[in-house]
C-alpha cells in the first residue's frame, strides 16, 4: 500500500505539489492522471525518496521508501527508462542490479523473457529503440519480484503488441495482490487497465475514485432518443431533475435526455404509442470526463483553428 500525507513540494515561489493526500491499495491498478505540469512525476519522485517534500510525507508498505532494507525486492519503479549505461548489454545491466540484492541469474533470465528481450539480451543498450528501452526498464522494475510497482508512463514508445502486453501484465500483477501505481497520458489505455484513479491538476488532488464512478460523475450519462414524435415525447418526459436537449447533430427527431434511464423513456413512449427508432444509453469516455475535470488545470492551451475551406 502507498500512502501520501499532505505531500507538498515547492521550488522557490513555485508550488509544484500541494497537500496531496491519497492511498493506493493493493489488488488494483491505480491510474495517476493529470495534465502536463500537474506534478505527477514530482509526486512519484517524492514517493521514492528522490525528491524531499517541502512538507508532508509518504509511506510504501507502512514505511518511508528509505527505510526499506532491500528496495528492489519491495518496490519496483520505472521513472526514466533510458537512465542506463548505453555500453552495457541488457543482461549485464540487470545482472548488475541483481548483484546488489543477491538476486539469482535465473530471475534475470526470467524477467528478460517476461519483457520479450531474450533475443536481444546480449546487445548493447545504446542500440535499443525507445520501446525496447521501456521493456528493459519494466524488466528492471520487476527484477526483485516486488509487492509494489510505481511506473511513470510505462507504455511510452511501445507498439500495439507492447501496449497489450503491459496492460495484461499490470492487471495480472494487481490480481496477485500487488500494489500497482501507474501514470499515463493515454486515456483510452487507462480506461482498459485501471480500476481506480487519482487525478491531479496544478499539484492539487482533483479526484480519487473508481474509473466507473469518475466517468459517471464527471462525464455524466444520458440517453440518446430518436423518434418522429420528439416534441410529444419531450413534453411527456419533462419533469423535476430531467434535462432534455437536442442531440449532437440537432436533427428534429433526436433528443438527449439526462436525469432518467432508457427503461423509463421506453415505457413512457410505449404507453403513448410513440415509435422509437433508437434508444441508446450514452456514457462519456474517460478521455472526455478527464478533459472536463482538468480544463482549468491545463498548463498550455491550444487554440482550435477555424476551418478555411478545402486545401488547394
Amino acid at each position: 500500500m502507498i500512502r501520501a500525507y499532505e505531500l507538498t513540494k515547492r521550488y522557490g515561489d513555485t508550488t509544484v505539489v500541494q497537500d496531496l493526500d491519497f492511498t493506493v491499495r493493493p489488488g488494483t491498478v491505480t491510474g495517476f492522471l493529470g495534465p502536463n505540469g500537474a506534478g505527477k512525476s514530482t509526486t512519484m519522485r517524492m514517493l521514492l525518496g528522490l525528491d524531499s517534500p517541502t512538507r508532508g510525507r509518504s509511506t510504501i508498505g507502512g514505511r518511508a521508501y528509505a527505510a526499506h532494507s532491500a528496495p528492489l525486492s519491495e518496490v519496483g519503479a520505472l521513472l526514466e527508462a533510458r537512465s542506463v549505461h548505453p555500453g552495457r548489454t541488457a543482461f549485464n545491466h540487470l545482472m548488475a542490479l541483481a548483484h546488489t540484492h543477491g538476486i539469482p541469474r535465473s530471475r534475470v533470465e526470467h524477467v528478460l523473457d517476461l519483457a520479450g528481450l531474450t533475443a536481444v539480451a546480449h546487445k548493447r543498450i545504446k542500440g535499443f529503440s525507445l520501446g525496447m528501452g521501456q521493456r528493459l526498464g519494466i524488466a528492471a522494475a520487476l527484477l526483485g519480484d516486488p509487492a509494489t510497482l510505481i511506473l511513470d508512463e510505462p507504455v511510452n514508445g511501445l507498439d500495439p503488441e507492447g501496449v497489450l502486453w503491459i496492460r495484461n501484465l499490470l492487471r495480472s500483477l494487481a490480481q496477485q495482490g500487488r500494489t500497482v501505481f501507474v501514470s499515463s497520458h493515454l486515456m483510452s489505455e487507462m480506461a482498459l487497465t485501471a480500476d481506480h484513479l487519482i487525478i491531479v491538476g496544478r499539484g492539487r488532488l482533483l479526484a480519487d475514485t473508481t474509473v466507473a464512478d469518475f466517468v459517471a460523475t464527471a462525464g455524466g450519462t444520458s440517453v440518446k432518443v430518436v423518434t418522429p414524435q420528439a416534441h410529444a415525447l419531450r413534453e411527456l418526459l419533462t419533469g423535476p431533475g430531467i434535462e432534455i436537449t437536442p442531440g449532437p447533430a440537432t436533427p428534429p427527431d433526436r433528443l438527449e435526455v439526462r436525469g432518467t434511464d432508457a427503461a423509463h423513456i421506453g415505457r413512457t413512449a410505449a404507453a403513448h404509442a410513440i415509435p422509437l427508432y433508437e434508444l441508446t444509453p450514452q456514457t462519456a469516455s474517460l478521455e472526455q470526463a478527464f478533459m472536463d475535470l482538468t480544463q482549468e488545470s491545463v498548463e498550455y492551451r491550444i487554440a482550435t483553428p477555424e476551418p478555411t475551406g478545402a486545401l488547394a
